[in-house]
């Protein structure tokens, strides 16, 4: 057996095996069992969508777990204020983060009939869970909080420093979170069960250096150990980025374990006969209708942008015959629904007065999802004058040149830094419209270029 040890509560994974062993020990007689199967609510993290729990539903429905109890809820404006306590445009403070999740949850409540959901967040999605719980009455309707890379100690801790932001660990929300629950001086209390999933050293908000906010040399008083909190089993899972704390399989498996109390049957996720596909078309900005009012991301309805959807060769990123769907976005901001083939590659091609023409590629659907969120995009200025502008993006985690096998278009992607601090990669290319491939770690999405001078954007997404 692997070695195992507990230090400040912190449940170290060495492998796989190591965690199934302590977790189950640790769990087995409180967790519910998978045939109560718990209401599950999912909460983003800053400037992301529900979409990005796409393949942690796949994988809770691939062991059983019934559709109808997994929400991933979307914050209208998911970007933190610059300072917490001053009303920003298009920025939501800690108290309606709060608010809008307090009210989600009762809905589920409603909807279910039950008396109590667990909440699993992603990054700032875990401060808005801490808060609800402690300041929005959540300690009688949360019974699990499963919190994956959130910055509970700040992404910097700097006296001084932007301190009226919720990131910072000197500021006055967190040391309020933080406050101690009890003699122990424990940060978390009963009845909820709380859990921490943290990296080693591969997040780039738990690091010792400001480099990724914009500060290199100066030092932040975080360290990789900034997520956990003490009093809650803490768990750390070597290499995996910020993302990867919540969205990743190993990251998936620990939540599992520890709402339950035993091991999933399986991390992959099972394909589907039929496959369904759904989801939102949003924009940018305040207004997603006004280019003026900015070019940050939302979680609006694009009202009245065009949706084309085709079937693709896999080899090629070419068509392989008519649209699969053509429709008008409406107030509900709702694409489908819509029936592909399963495994099938798709495309997505949306249009809107003041966006680009945004073709976004992805890889084969193994099963149906309502959250296939989709975003239309600006182009830059910079990027005008290319023939095509084609960008490798990664939702649901970052890109490391140190721990990742990449491709786009036949070569490394250029301007990738080493530490997963990017999840994106842009190439200009030329030679007239062809196929364009992006790989990672064995997934490989194949598209087309189209001519910017058209203005159309190609994006190559990852789904893994």
């Amino acid at each position: 057996m692997n070695t195992l040890w507990l230090q400040r509560r912190s449940l170290v994974l060495a492998t796989a095996a190591a965690a199934a062993t302590l977790a189950l020990a640790g769990c087995a007689t409180q967790s519910p069992g998978l045939a109560e199967a718990p209401s599950i609510v999912f909460v983003h993290g800053n400037g992301d969508t529900a979409a990005l729990w796409q393949t942690t539903v796949w994988r809770f429905e691939s062991n059983g777990w019934p559709r109808e109890r997994l929400h991933a809820i979307d914050l209208p404006y998911p970007l933190s204020r610059d300072e917490d306590a001053k009303p920003q445009p298009g920025r939501t403070s800690t108290a309606e983060h709060m608010t809008y999740l307090k009210a989600e949850v009762d809905k589920v409540l409603k909807a279910t009939g039950a008396s109590k959901v667990v909440l699993v967040g992603n990054s700032r999605g875990g401060n808005a869970i801490r808060n609800y719980i402690y300041n929005g009455g959540g300690a009688t309707t949360v019974s699990h909080a499963v919190l994956g890379g959130t910055p509970n100690h700040g992404v910097w801790a700097i006296p001084g420093f932007r301190e009226g932001n919720e990131f910072s660990g000197t500021g006055p929300f967190l040391k309020g979170l933080n406050a101690p629950k009890n003699a122990a001086g424990d940060e978390v209390s009963g009845p909820v069960r709380w859990m921490t999933i943290r990296s080693d050293n591969n997040d780039k908000f738990a690091q010792p250096d400001g480099v990724w906010i914009g500060q290199k040399g100066t030092a932040t008083n975080v360290t990789a150990a900034g997520p956990e909190l003490k009093g809650a089993t803490n768990v750390v899972i070597p290499r995996i980025d910020h993302r990867e704390t919540s969205y990743s399989p190993a990251a998936f498996e620990a939540t599992y374990r520890f709402i339950t109390g035993k091991a999933p049957q399986a991390t992959t996720i099972a394909a589907e006969k039929q496959v369904v596909l759904n989801g939102k078309v949003t924009g940018l900005g305040v207004d997603p209708a006004d280019p003026k009012t900015g070019n940050f991301s939302n979680n609006l309805p694009l009202v009245g942008a065009q949706l084309e959807v085709y079937a693709t060769d896999a080899a090629t990123g070419a068509r392989t015959g008519n649209a699969l769907l053509r429709k008008t976005v409406g107030a509900d901001g709702q694409w489908g629904p819509l029936t592909v083939p399963t495994g099938s590659p798709v495309e997505f091609v949306i249009s809107a007065p003041g966006y680009a023409t945004t073709h976004i590629y992805r890889s084969g659907f193994p099963r149906s999802s309502g959250l296939v969120h989709l975003r239309a995009e600006r182009m830059a200025d910079a990027d005008k004058g290319a023939e095509s502008i084609v960008t490798l993006t990664r939702p649901r985690g970052y890109l490391d040149p140190a721990r990742d096998k990449m491709l786009l278009d036949g070569a490394a992607p250029a301007g990738v830094p080493t530490g997963a601090g990017v999840a994106s990669a842009k190439v200009k290319t030329t030679g007239g419209q062809r196929p364009i491939a992006a790989e990672f770690n064995g997934e490989k999405v194949t598209g087309q270029t189209w001519p910017a001078a058209q203005g159309r954007v190609v994006m190559l997404e990852l789904s893994y």
